[in-house]
């Protein structure tokens, strides 16, 4: 076994060293260095071409330059000085309309705040919440799914807001794209439906209650902060989906209680009794059309 490896490395030593002259003879031959004499005469030549260009250059320039009456023939300066040769950013606009780039830069800022405002400006809040205290009541752990709760919460969302989504058309992104106003007024036209629809669904007392945490007084709802305004609306909009909610649990406690009751009194005890419940909750929602009550309901309360 010893003799075998001696005589394999010998054979790979005996490759490596015909492969390496393989690679010597194949190498390009070096050319000779330049001489002195040689490097001198290069020089003339460059120096000659670099005279003949400079001579083409100025020919061209006599016949084909620019001539006493053109514009910007001169070597004034044209823009106004401002006592350094810095960068200037020059505004045309006379209305105080932003340009077109903070306005792209603007809307991805919205887009990018777009679920945030989603829940908290708008219906989405008290629609999501209902849904999921249904299903919990129901005792589907994951029927409907989460992505159709949440599709049903944004439809139903666009239904309920699309006359408030109309008006921000109308008064406001309509006109601002007709440059019949500025941004400012834009601002202010979109706050105004929102407000209204806020104002429709906030309880005085939680109002009340953010207005004195910020120590403010008001007469009027429109002297109300905008800042003050939304974290009201959001603590009612929670407190009336739990009321909702609750009033939806009722109905299968009650078939809950009655199941482990009847489940008690048979002495099977080890039965879990959501397992006997679940068949009947289900078919008393059914009969009950129990998804029109709800939606139906859900959906007139912001009427």
């Amino acid at each position: 076994m010893t003799r075998f490896k001696y005589l394999i490395v010998a054979v790979s030593f005996c490759l490596g060293i015909i492969l390496f002259g393989t690679a010597l003879c194949m190498l390009p031959e070096i050319p000779a260095y330049a001489t002195a004499a040689d490097t001198n005469d290069n020089e003339q030549e460059t120096n000659t071409d670099e005279e003949e260009d400079n001579e083409e250059t100025t020919e061209r320039s006599s016949e084909y330059g620019p001539t006493e009456n053109a514009p910007n023939a001169s070597d004034e300066k044209t823009a106004p000085s401002t006592g350094n040769d810095g960068f200037v950013i020059s505004f045309d606009g006379e209305e105080g309309n932003l340009s077109s780039t903070v306005r792209i830069l603007l809307v991805l800022t919205v887009l990018a705040l777009a679920p945030s405002i989603l829940v908290l400006l708008t219906s989405f809040t008290r629609i999501i919440i209902v849904l999921h205290f249904v299903r919990i009541a129901v005792g589907t752990q994951t029927a409907p799914p989460n992505q159709v709760l949440i599709g049903l919460a944004l439809f139903l969302t666009m239904f309920i807001m699309w006359p408030t989504f109309s008006q921000i058309n109308e008064n406001a992104i309509a006109p601002l794209d007709a440059n019949e106003i500025t941004q400012e007024e834009a601002i202010e036209e979109i706050e105004i439906p929102i407000r209204n629809f806020m104002y429709g669904q906030t309880q005085e007392k939680d109002l009340d209650l953010f207005c004195d945490i910020a120590e403010i007084t008001y007469n009027d709802y429109d002297d109300v902060p905008f800042r003050v305004l939304v974290p009201a609306f959001v603590l009612s909009e929670l407190r009336t989906a739990f009321i909702i909610g609750f009033l939806i649990y009722i109905p299968f406690i009650v078939i809950d209680m009655v199941v482990s009751s009847v489940l008690m009194a048979m002495g099977m005890m080890m039965l879990p009794p959501t397992t006997i419940s679940l068949p009947f909750k289900i078919l008393l929602f059914v009969m009950a059309d129990g998804w029109d009550l709800i939606i139906g309901s859900l959906v007139k309360t912001f009427y």
